[in-house]
């Protein structure tokens, strides 16, 4: 337990304040979050000071005055004891997968003539790089990875391909087609059996597109949503979409395309199913293709998919970052954000709160330990998972947090204080403290960086959606304790 008793002056109502502000924010931008490589441009440009805000901050500054800058402050560890903690193998010198963000590294690397290197889109919002990310995670074997600006953005030389994915062989040679590479490597590798040659399975396959809407402006990060104009596609053309989806998966005996196992088909339509599983809901009230009423075979599907631990893990995104990328204006939407999709957005996050409390950690972390088993350079529970990334990452987290909070020098300690509170939350994630041992003060300090990097994060670019999870529920936690 993290010694509560020791008092040390510190200026606990600026960095109360900065916080809080921050948590102001976060609520009113739409942004991803900070990267393990990079920190990202947020989703929308709108002005940095609300009218909310401006009341926040004058209502905060009043009360503060009132408050004393003498508080109890928890002596916490430090990075290198809450590294040890962490007990990872990742913070010691073995070998981990490479992964290169080609804006931040234009550099040419050496690439790998043992194993294969993928180039996929650099946020994790290209479903047909999500293809063969999958079929890589599901094999398990070693594998590098190039993260490529899909966004008009630089581009490395070194990189020819007009779209992703793509991929290096270790011969040398580079291919395209996300379904091309996901039948190379299952004929490359036998650690799993995708059953690429058989023809039930090819023929699902090609399914996919008389299933899913035509007609759809293009677009990778929301595709197959919105008409030419800019406007969601109709909500009967996506329900007929989920129920042709439905019939189809009901012609199999088991809960995945194909039978009992998954396969190079649910390799295919998973990124689009994905998707659409947390964006329709914006797109349409009443439209949820996770429905076992009306969809019974589809909420089936999903509930298997999300038994698999390589993806349930690590290449999944969330409900949070898929609604995020719907107010990226002009990529699918056609310049626009229709008015429609906050209200509706808004909405589920609060509907996600009140189910907040069913989360189940006990096969989270079942599911956790099968993913970690064969990696060891992953934490061994999805807590540890995400104070390991934190801890990897502090410098640019503390570097964006205090830069997103404006002006830090009212407070000549806010660096210190803010890095103090990151490791009372890594604390916190390790099983040290909780939300009954914190100060009252240091409950709302972490429960204030919490949701600003909540908001900030983006699912799966910066973390898998298991360890995220997490960081949501740890919110919800010191939100609603009393």
């Amino acid at each position: 337990m993290v010694n509560r008793v020791i008092p040390k002056m510190v200026n606990a109502a600026a960095l109360l304040l900065q916080l809080q502000l921050l948590w102001l924010a976060a609520l009113s931008r739409r942004v991803v979050a900070f990267s393990p490589q990079a920190s990202v441009p947020p989703l929308l440009s709108i002005s940095d000071r609300t009218n909310a805000q401006v009341r926040f901050e004058s209502r905060m500054s009043s009360e503060s005055t009132a408050t004393t800058t003498s508080a109890l402050h928890s002596m916490v560890s430090s990075w290198s004891d809450l590294e040890k903690q962490i007990g990872v193998s990742y913070l010691n010198p073995v070998p981990v997968p490479v992964s290169i963000d080609s804006v931040l590294q234009p550099e040419k690397p050496s690439f790998s003539t043992d194993q294969p290197t993928l180039f996929r889109e650099r946020h994790g919002w290209c479903p047909y790089s999500e293809r063969v990310w999958l079929t890589l995670e599901l094999l398990d074997i070693p594998y590098d990875t190039i993260r490529i600006d899909n966004t008009g953005g630089p581009r490395p030389s070194y990189y020819s391909g007009a779209t992703t994915p793509q991929m290096e062989w270790p011969n040398g040679k580079t291919q395209g087609e996300s379904m091309d590479l996901v039948y190379q490597l299952d004929e490359d590798y036998s650690s799993y059996d995708f059953q690429s040659a058989n023809s039930q399975v090819r023929e699902t396959i090609s399914k996919f597109r008389s299933v899913f809407p035509s007609g759809a402006r293009p677009s990778s990060r929301a595709a197959f949503l919105f008409q030419y104009s800019g406007e969601p596609l109709w909500k009967s053309t996506f329900e007929e979409t989920l129920k042709k989806t439905d019939e189809l998966l009901a012609e199999t005996k088991g809960p995945f395309f194909v039978g009992d196992s998954l396969t190079a088909a649910d390799i295919a339509w998973c990124p689009f199913l994905e998707r659409y599983r947390y964006q329709l809901p914006c797109l349409h009230e009443d439209l949820n293709p996770y429905d076992s009423k009306l969809y019974p075979h589809l909420t089936a599907w999903y509930n298997a998919m999300d038994q698999i631990p390589a993806y349930a893990c690590r290449v999944k995104g969330n409900a949070s970052s898929w609604r995020k990328v719907l107010f990226m204006a002009g990529f699918g939407n056609g310049g626009m954000v229709p008015i429609e999709i906050k209200g509706n957005k808004d909405n589920l996050i609060q509907r996600d709160k009140e189910n907040m409390s069913q989360m189940n950690e006990a096969s989270d972390l079942e599911i956790w330990q099968a993913y970690a088993s064969t990696r060891p350079y992953v934490a061994d529970t999805p807590q540890a998972q995400a104070a390991q990334i934190i801890c990897s990452n502090r410098q640019v987290i503390l570097k964006d947090t205090l830069k997103r909070g404006g002006d830090t020098s009212t407070a000549s300690s806010s660096e210190e204080e803010l890095d103090e509170t990151m490791r009372e939350l890594v604390e916190v994630l390790l099983g040290n403290a909780d939300e009954t041992s914190l100060t009252n003060d240091s409950r709302r300090a972490v429960g204030a960086l919490v949701a600003f990097l909540n908001e900030r994060m983006c699912v799966p670019r910066d973390m898998g959606a298991t360890p995220a999870a997490v960081l949501e529920h740890l919110e919800w936690k010191l939100q609603t304790y009393n």
